[in-house]
């Protein structure tokens, strides 16, 4: 039956529990709408529809996510909890069916009908019979609880009404929410016990079967206290019969733990893996993890440090006597050790050693170890794909290991080496990971304090470590990874650089390697020269160590051949005799001026290079083909100068639609070689005008700019290997953007006494100064109009 409860009267959705008639039950609210709805309830008359929700998970049920039948309860406690959750204490007082819904925000609000019990007139004895039965079974259920109340018996006994009983059974008993929801639902007293009963069989069964899984699990852990005897026994067999006592294994373990005086927590994770170690079975794969594990550990060099020397003096020698030149970085390096001698305590200092390969990057680190008097490691990082080569494997894995870092410093000895991270901008990504990203925080002096290994575990304190990474290029090293260090270029030696490198390093060190004195090879300048110029062509001195290595030899077989042979000398004229032809034919220049062929300057890793660049103009229907290999960018460059030579046609006395008549071809010669940037943008413009108004190009002129669409000549990078080709080729005048006029402050004196530099800012400047109008043939039809510019000419010679 049905009764009418009119008023409007606030609901609580419930997840997971229910509440009965009759019962007392306290539960937790958390959620906004609920305890909303519980503040209005207490404000009134106390009183609560609580419905449970369909679906636990969601976490704002609207009125379809809700079951119809619930029970209004009345509140007799409320309290406030930490954390924004109230204790709310109910009684049921009858069920209820929601008939509509009020209101769903901000809290849940209906009218609701009272259910009231339908009448049966089943035979006493079979009420008797159940209630009996209930009884039992409650019992049983209460004696598998590991806490059990007789209050709740005694109450559940105390009762006759099945109605009662059934709802006690419900809400004490561990049934399943829709098994609850059910038995609310169900009016007849009898049928609802009934319900009840075959629920609450079913719960015992379950509890049979989990008491039965827990007895073989504790059988099992008798089984392993037994292991666990019969190994001791076993262990004083294995003395009896004099071989290995674990015991003193275990000891000898716990003794270099604690002799490390590690910090606590760095200390407990390695006794507690030896606790691990002493409960493994003899010969156990486990026990051979934990093992290796401890071995690494113990292996560290562990609160070992190694004194720095920091004699200024004595590191210029040292630095002075390993290299020559390379100025910047042994100012550099004199400062860091300056710091070092008046702040002992500064870390975070990291250099990055930046130049072409050759130049003499690594070599100078192994300088700096020993400038400060500290070990060294180097750990070589080109192609590593993997973040574990850097971080390591965990030690679940087989054959797990740590990672470069922690390697690098346990091979060094100490805690404070100077580790030397090689080829840093050629380290790679995959699916495996991205080693750089590993890399942050090794490099950061404010993170690297506590810089934990996955095979470690550990913390491992790596922020009085010097690093020194060495890279070619910092285009492919990431910027977050770049911001971490202080970036030390070292450019391209100079002709006269390696001539006192030869000389003084590479020539000495040879002859020591193959045996030789110092005075049986004698090298005339004019040989190294013809050496430098002729053999090889390298910003660094690697491939002449090998010419060098190559002479030696042969001078060492003229010795074995001749014994009366003191001596030898090699001259410019001899040097083909012992190393062969000339594998280098020097840059030399046109011999007259030329239409459309200027001589551009470009840096490539090896160092600066002449780039001439040829155009030719041709009748046709205004094709523009560019070859030699070149990049997106070089083709943008072609285009700019293309657009700011037709919008200056008139100016130059070009046809104002060449564009349309003439083909033009641009080529970069060398067409195997892939070429791309966009500081040939002047050569290009000067070249295409030269071609198109047929005014030679002065040959002793080369130039580098980036130029853009109105003609302006920007900043260019690598200002001070192109100058040194730009010396070599031949040319007299070098033509370079005014924003790098700063720069020439860096290049060599023996560079900058033998050019004239002129400094540009707009490409009319440019074909002014590149070209000769007074030889156009575009002269003899149309007057040549050039703007007037200012040109800046910088005259360095001596």
């Amino acid at each position: 039956m049905k009764e009418s409860y009119g008023d409007i009267t606030p609901i609580m959705a419930l997840r997971g529990l229910s509440v009965f008639p009759g019962m007392i039950y306290s539960f937790d609210v958390g959620r906004e709408k609920s305890i909303r709805a519980l503040d209005v309830a207490m404000n009134g008359d106390q009183k609560i529809i609580l419905v449970m929700q369909k679906d636990v998970v969601v976490d704002e049920p609207g009125p379809d996510e809700l079951f119809e039948v619930g029970v209004l309860a009345h509140i007799r406690q409320v309290l406030k909890m930490p954390g924004d959750v109230i204790r709310v204490l109910v009684e049921g007082m009858s069920r209820v069916q929601i008939t509509e819904f009020t209101q769903e925000s901000p809290y849940l609000e209906g009218i609701c009908e009272k259910l009231t019990e339908d009448k049966y007139r089943t035979s006493h004895a079979k009420v008797e019979a159940l209630l009996r039965y209930a009884y039992q079974l409650y019992g049983e259920y209460t004696d598998m609880l590991p806490k059990n109340s007789a209050d709740n018996l005694l109450k559940l006994m105390t009762s006759e009404e099945p109605g009662f009983v059934a709802d006690f059974l419900a809400q004490n008993c561990g049934f399943r929410y829709d098994d609850k929801q059910t038995c609310l639902e169900i009016l007849h007293p009898v049928k609802r016990l009934e319900f009840a009963l075959k629920t609450l069989s079913s719960e015992i069964e379950i509890m049979k079967i989990e008491g039965d899984i827990a007895d073989k699990v504790q059988t099992a852990m008798n089984k392993n206290q037994r292991d666990y005897f019969l190994r001791e026994q076993l262990k004083v067999i294995h003395q009896e019969l004099g071989e290995e006592d674990e015991d003193a294994e275990f000891f000898e373990y716990e003794q270099k733990i604690l002799a490390l005086h590690l910090q606590k927590e760095v200390e407990e994770k390695l006794l507690k893996e030896l606790g691990r170690l002493e409960k493994q079975p003899m010969g156990s794969s486990e026990s051979a993890v934990i093992r290796n594990y401890l071995d690494v550990c113990l292996e560290l060099p562990w609160n070992v440090y190694t004194e720095d020397t920091l004699s200024i003096e004595t590191a210029r020698r040292i630095l002075d006597e390993d290299h020559y030149g390379l100025q910047q970085v042994k100012k550099r390096v004199l400062e860091f050790l300056a710091v070092r001698k008046l702040a002992p305590d500064v870390t975070g200092q990291i250099i990055c050693l930046v130049g072409p390969p050759g130049v003499g990057k690594t070599s100078i680190a192994t300088s700096i170890a020993r400038c400060l008097g500290r070990k060294m490691a180097r750990i070589s990082l080109g192609g590593v794909h993997d973040e574990a080569e850097i971080r390591g494997h965990r030690k679940t894995y087989i054959g797990s290991m740590p990672g470069r870092i922690i390697n690098g410093v346990k091979t060094a000895g100490s805690c404070n080496p100077v580790l030397v991270l090689d080829e840093i901008d050629k380290l790679g990504s995959d699916y495996r990971g991205d080693p750089s990203s590993a890399l942050l925080e090794v490099l950061d002096g404010e993170q690297n304090s506590t810089f934990r290994d996955n095979y470690l575990e550990i913390p491992f304190d790596l922020s009085k470590v010097m690093f020194i990474t060495t890279a070619n290029t910092t285009s492919t090293i990431p910027a977050a990874l770049l911001d971490r260090m202080e970036v030390i270029e070292l450019s391209s030696y100079t002709d006269e650089e390696k001539l006192m490198i030869a000389k003084q390093h590479l020539l000495p060190k040879e002859l020591e390697k193959l045996g030789m004195k110092k005075g049986q090879v004698q090298v005339y300048d004019n040989a190294w020269r013809e050496i430098i110029d002729g053999y090889t062509r390298e910003s660094g001195v690697r491939n002449l160590r090998r010419e060098i290595s190559g002479l030696c030899r042969k001078a060492a077989l003229k010795f074995a051949e001749n014994e009366n042979t003191k001596r030898v000398i090699v001259t410019a004229s001899r040097v083909e005799e012992y190393l062969g032809v000339r594998k280098y034919v020097p840059d030399t220049m046109p011999g007259e001026d030329q239409v459309g062929l200027v001589t551009g300057l470009a840096w490539t890793s090896v160092g600066g290079v002449t780039l001439e660049v040829e155009v030719n103009v041709m009748e046709g229907t205004g094709k523009l083909e560019m070859t030699g290999s070149l990049g997106d960018v070089m083709k943008e460059s072609v285009h700019a100068a293309m657009s700011y030579i037709r919008s200056k046609a008139n100016c130059y006395g070009i046809p104002a639609d060449f564009y349309k008549t003439k083909d033009i071809h641009v080529h970069f010669p060398e067409g195997a070689v892939p070429k791309d940037g966009p500081s040939a943008g002047i050569t290009i413009c000067t070249a295409i005008v030269s071609a198109l108004t047929g005014a030679p190009v002065r040959r002793d002129i080369a130039m580098t700019g980036e130029i853009s669409i109105r003609g302006r000549v920007m900043a260019i990078g690598g200002l001070k290997e192109k100058t040194m080709a730009a010396l070599r080729h031949g040319v007299g005048t070098v033509i370079i953007p005014a924003e790098n006029e700063k720069d020439l402050e860096e290049i060599d004196q023996t560079v900058r006494s033998r050019l004239n530099f002129i400094t540009v800012k707009d490409a009319d400047t440019v074909i002014s100064t590149a070209l000769d109008f007074s030889k156009s043939k575009a002269r003899e039809s149309a007057p040549v109009l050039i703007p007037e510019t200012k040109t800046a000419e910088i005259s360095l010679r001596q």
